[in-house]
């Protein structure tokens, strides 16, 4: 273990973002004094884990039916890969364009991939992580259509002018045989049929390949003699096509709503035509024109009639209905509403084989924000219950925390509350994308996501071992009453849209407590229980934060009508006495400014609380004088101390959630001591202060005590204390928009001019530089980069701590950095973190004994500090630099100066490797570690530019090197910043291909045998090969050999292994079936001696009989 003293040369210094340096401030530890740190350069290294959530803007889909792996594409060049619940994967291509197609070479690890800037792509995924082995670039053609058939090599790609190009999928080559437009259509057609829609090969003839073009024509090509053999003439445009298996017959879906079938010996005129939405008139006339049908499917069953499956083909009269799937299976019609609109289905059926009966059983549906699976194996048609973690954008994600090593037993908990939420109606069967393994990583700890939603619900996540699985849902709306119609909505209000979203929350994994703050300046305390309960009335504490200081001199608004100050004696239950103001739905008119009027009308009925999180507490910011409350910037709850804190631009609240009682309400400026060298002058007079009303009942008795507050101007506690505010309108614009943009405190993006609360932390500290005794303290970070310091005192436990007060003194400001603060922590004098204290779980709805068994307050840490020695590390970030103080003397030690240029986004102390470590995201893209306490530079990477708010807002570190941020709407991306993890991530990762072996052929039986009935086959190479095809034309594409070639046999094992690994598997595969082949022929051997004795037996005994004595 190495010793680290500032004096030396400071180790692992990146200076790629920042030209700043550790230094060390006046009363540096002596040289015996030095904390051992452990972590150097070489524990860090980023790189992309997984990512989670639903493919954003899906644009193509595949199936490999051997392998049960299902492939999507997006519009921005991004490839999903999903097997059996958490066998999932992530590429990207690199140009970013969108992916209009997809192939799988069905049971070879591989698949093709076409996009829109004219490349066809080859991916190998016998790899965890797939590469792209080949690619090919078309100069000349724009790419519109391409088909693989099963078991070959030769790709058919059809282009925008109609022409077909055939590519080697081994070696990405062309080929030189081509098959042109003007060759495939009539010559007497005088114009161009348009680009190819639709390729595929007869089922029974692999030398016919039928070829649809947009115009409506469709060509049934045979290869061999390059010619058309027959050409289907239809007057509407062709969105796809779909055979019958036996090759005798296709389906042809149209512009206007119909469904064509065509005999493929009979091109004159369809066989049949259907318009399955359209209304038939009584007349016999055609019937009305409908939505184009986009695309078909037609499967067959053995036992029963074929699959007719749709998607699009409604009436035009339908106008506002959703998308719908249509399933015709006999005489039978059934129409599937999805909730959004239809990218792409597939029908998964019980054969790859395209010549054998299809036996569908289920359709995946690629909605635009959702993955359905239905099941044709049932009545009704029910879905699948989807195994991925695909909901994440249910509703919008509008902030993030994550929460690595957690305690054990909470994982389990939330799951068995989470399982009783669940829908019923699912398909009983199992869910059927099920292929891949799930890693073999040694990371087992316990992992939580917690996501809150713009309709303010709340998901919790198991995120253990790089999956994710969703445990519990919370629905914070729930304790509001909600507007039914727009004319009952009142105009309280304070954002346009979602009243209910989530700005921020606080968690306590220990004791399971959890605080939310929404946009509408409202908070919430929850508690976990596993009892059911109903909750008559539910608390409600409404607190009235308003403007300090003023530009312009005005009257007192407020002087009409002063609220009725509370009897000290009263009940504490804050609700019993309601402010006798103006009606919730109150707004400007002759009655004055709208005053004491939360945003929000909470619920008046009883509210039934199952298993899980219930509400403790609802706290609620109100009107003040016809402004509306500010916007909560920061929030911290405390289990221990039973303490709820939070913040905005007008100052800070403690609430007492055991008392159910607001203790402190005080403007920012007032926490500064009269001597403070940072306090601000007051810019006008002071307004006249308003009492806080009947919402703040408290011992006002007990108020008057020193320790309870020793702000400069502040005698009571229940005195409702306000900050400064500039209301002028530029900064009311400012606010609207930060609102509607849903985004948490990032101040340097979003600055105002007030001084906002923007970071709390509770922890047992010295309050004062004279104390030597440590107790409960919150330390305040502001958004001008002040930390100030305010004692708590708390009285004993039991039935104590519910009747007597809690006092609490602000003890000026500890020290100051430039930005806004973000973060802060507590090191013991050997470097080690500590946490805030926190209370064990317990469960609210059991017997007081049983509570009294677990309520133990966590001892407090370090009880002491020695005369004039510090035992205590105080580790402050915020949007430009980190200093480390020593406590109590308060003594700068460190200081970093983080980012001259741009600013921090996100800070967080976490624990790694043992250690401790300050970890920060920056606008401009860089990622760094800094050690504690020396903050020395550990890495420095520019990872990612600040592309939009919705990083910003989700950006999160979490212990143990992770760290995650929401990289679209719909999907997390996770990131490591250790060596460790980056190291053990292959074995981490799941595997997408395993060896299954390719089902049998279907038997083509006696009679198809002997009288050639059965699927015709083709040598392709000797059609398409160099030596019968000739070269194609260099100009045509461009080959470019993928970087798959080299990470490829990382995969497998490195270079030449690789290729000898898999080129053993394929002569193992090879023998086994060889020898199966062998074990045929022996059995065929054995059959036909059986069948000649049999014949020979007969022939004996009828040799000589007569024919009437048969």
């Amino acid at each position: 273990m190495k010793k680290f003293n500032i004096r030396k040369v400071l180790d692992g210094l990146t200076a790629a973002s920042s030209s700043s340096s550790a230094t060390a401030q006046p009363g540096t530890p002596r040289e015996n004094d030095v904390v051992q740190e452990t972590l150097q350069s070489e524990h860090f290294q980023l790189c992309k884990t997984v990512r989670h959530g639903f493919s954003y803007q899906p644009s193509s889909m595949a199936f490999d039916p051997v392998q049960k792996i299902l492939a999507i594409g997006t519009q921005t060049g991004a490839l999903r890969l999903f097997g059996r619940a958490g066998v999932e994967c992530y590429c990207q291509h690199e140009s970013g364009a969108a992916v209009i197609q997809l192939q799988f070479l069905i049971n070879e690890g591989a698949l093709v991939s076409a996009l829109a800037d004219d490349s066809i792509h080859l991916w190998n995924l016998r790899q965890k992580i797939p590469a792209i082995l080949h690619s090919l670039k078309f100069n000349r053609e724009r790419i519109t259509y391409c088909h693989l058939p099963f078991q070959s090599k030769w790709l058919y790609i059809g282009t925008e002018r109609g022409n077909i190009h055939i590519v080697n999928v081994e070696s990405f080559t062309l080929s030189g045989y081509v098959i042109m437009w003007n060759k495939a259509i009539e010559l007497s057609t005088k114009t161009h049929p348009g680009p190819v829609v639709h390729i595929s090969d007869n089922p029974m003839d692999e030398g016919k390949l039928l070829i649809g073009f947009e115009c409506g024509v469709v060509v049934l090509w045979d290869l061999k003699c390059k010619k058309a053999d027959y050409r289907y003439n239809y007057d509407e445009a062709i969105h796809s096509v779909a055979w019958h298996h036996e090759g005798k017959q296709f389906v042809c879906s149209h512009s206007d709503g119909t469904l064509t079938t065509w005999n493929v010996r009979a091109p004159a005129k369809p066989a049949q035509i259907i318009t399955p939405h359209g209304k038939q008139p009584k007349d016999g006339k055609k019937p009305e024109p409908c939505k184009p049908i986009l695309k078909v499917e037609y499967k067959t069953t053995r036992a029963g009639d074929p699959f007719m499956v749709l998607s699009g083909g409604l009436s035009y009269d339908t106008v506002g209905r959703r998308a719908c799937l249509t399933v015709m299976h006999g005489k039978s019609t059934a129409v599937l509403e999805m909730d959004y609109p239809i990218v792409d289905f597939l029908t998964l059926c019980e054969t790859p084989y395209p010549n054998d009966f299809q036996e569908p059983y289920a359709v995946v549906v690629l909605l635009e924000k959702d993955l359905v699976v239905i099941d044709l194996g049932q009545i009704g048609y029910p879905i699948f219950e989807n195994p991925y973690p695909l909901a994440i954008h249910e509703s919008p994600v509008t902030c993030c925390e994550y929460f690595a090593d957690c305690p054990a037993e909470l994982i389990p908990a939330l799951y068995s509350v989470g399982s009783r939420q669940k829908r019923q109606g699912y398909s009983k069967k199992e869910w059927p994308i099920s292929g891949g393994n799930w890693g073999q990583g040694t990371q087992s700890y316990p992992e939580i996501i917690i996501t809150g939603h713009a309709d303010g619900s709340i998901k919790f996540w198991d995120a253990s071992a790089l999956m994710l699985q969703v445990l519990y849902k919370l629905k914070t709306a729930k304790v509001f009453e909600r507007a039914r119609t727009k004319e009952e909505k009142p105009n309280t209000d304070i954002v346009d849209e979602d009243p209910f979203a989530i700005q921020t929350l606080s968690w306590c994994p220990e004791s399971r407590m959890l605080c939310v703050a929404g946009v509408s300046a409202h908070v919430i305390v929850y508690r976990f229980s596993k009892q059911e309960i109903t909750t008559e009335v539910v608390q409600l504490l409404e607190v009235r934060m308003q403007c300090e200081f003023s530009d312009v001199d005005s009257p007192d608004p407020g002087g009409e009508q002063t609220p009725t100050v509370p009897n000290p004696g009263a009940s504490s239950s804050p609700q019993e006495s309601e402010p006798p103001t103006q009606p919730a739905t109150g707004n400007n008119s002759s009655e004055g400014p709208r005053d004491n009027i939360p945003c929000l009308q909470l619920r008046s009925s009883p509210l039934k609380q199952f298993p899980g999180y219930q509400v403790e507490l609802v706290i609620q910011l109100v009107w003040v004088s016809g402004e509306p409350p500010q916007q909560i910037t920061s929030l911290a709850v405390n289990s221990s101390y039973g303490l709820v804190v939070f913040g905005n631009s007008n100052g800070l609240a403690v609430v007492d959630y055991l008392q159910k009682t607001l203790l402190l309400n005080m403007g920012t400026s007032e926490l500064y001591s009269p001597s403070d060298p940072f306090q601000r002058q007051p810019r006008s007079p002071r307004k006249a202060r308003q009492s806080c009303g009947a919402l703040c009942d408290s011992n006002d008795g007990s108020n008057a005590s020193e320790d309870r507050c020793k702000s400069p101007t502040s005698a009571k506690m229940s005195r409702k204390i306000s900050s400064s505010s500039d209301q002028k309108p530029d900064l009311d614009a400012k606010d609207n928009s930060f609102t509607r943009s849903r985004s948490s405190s990032v101040t340097s993006i979003d600055r105002e001019s007030r001084e906002a609360i923007s970071s709390f932390y509770f922890c047992e500290s010295f309050p004062r530089k004279s104390d030597s005794l440590v107790s409960p303290c919150l330390l305040v970070g502001t958004t001008h980069g002040s930390v100030m310091m305010v004692a708590l005192s708390l009285p004993p436990g039991g039935d104590q701590r519910l009747q007597q007060p809690v006092g609490i003194a602000s003890c000026g400001t500890l020290v100051r950095l430039k930005g806004g603060m973000l973060t802060m922590g507590l090191l013991d004098a050997a470097g080690t973190l500590l946490p805030p204290s926190y209370e064990p779980w317990y469960d609210p709805n059991t017997s007081d004994e049983e509570k009294e068994k677990s309520r133990r307050r966590r001892p407090a840490t370090p009880p002491s500090s020695q005369e004039g020695q510090d035992s205590q590390f105080a580790v402050l970030c915020s949007e430009k630099q980190a200093k480390v103080v020593a406590m109590p003397s308060q003594t700068h030690l460190y200081k970093h100066n983080i980012t001259e240029t741009s600013f921090v986004l996100r800070a967080d102390v976490v624990q790694m490797a043992g250690a401790n470590c300050i970890a920060c995201f920056c606008a401009n893209g860089h990622i760094m570690t800094l050690s504690l306490p020396s903050l020395r530079p550990l890495l420095d990477i520019n990872y990612l530019p600040l592309t939009d708010m919705r990083i910003a807002r989700t950006f999160c570190f979490s212990n143990l090197g992770q760290a995650l941020y929401l990289t679209s709407p719909t999907e997390i991306q996770r990131i490591t910043y250790s060596q460790e993890t980056c190291d053990n991530l292959q074995e981490m990762l799941s595997e997408l291909f395993t060896p299954v072996e390719t089902p049998e052929a279907p038997n083509r039986g006696f009679f198809k045998g002997l009288f050639g009935g059965g699927a015709q086959s083709l040598d392709r190479e000797d059609l398409f090969g160099e030596t019968a095809a000739g070269k194609a034309s260099r100009s045509l594409a461009q080959h470019i050999p993928g970087p798959g070639s080299m990470e490829g046999m990382k995969g497998a094992a490195s270079g030449v292994v690789g290729e000898l690994a898999r080129a053993r598997i394929a002569l193992d595969e090879r023998g086994q079936k060889l020898g199966e082949l062998e074990e045929r022929t022996a059995a065929m051997m054995s059959s036909a001696e059986s069948f000649s004795k049999h014949a020979h037996d007969m022939m004996v005994k009828y040799k000589d009989k007569k024919w009437y004595q048969l």
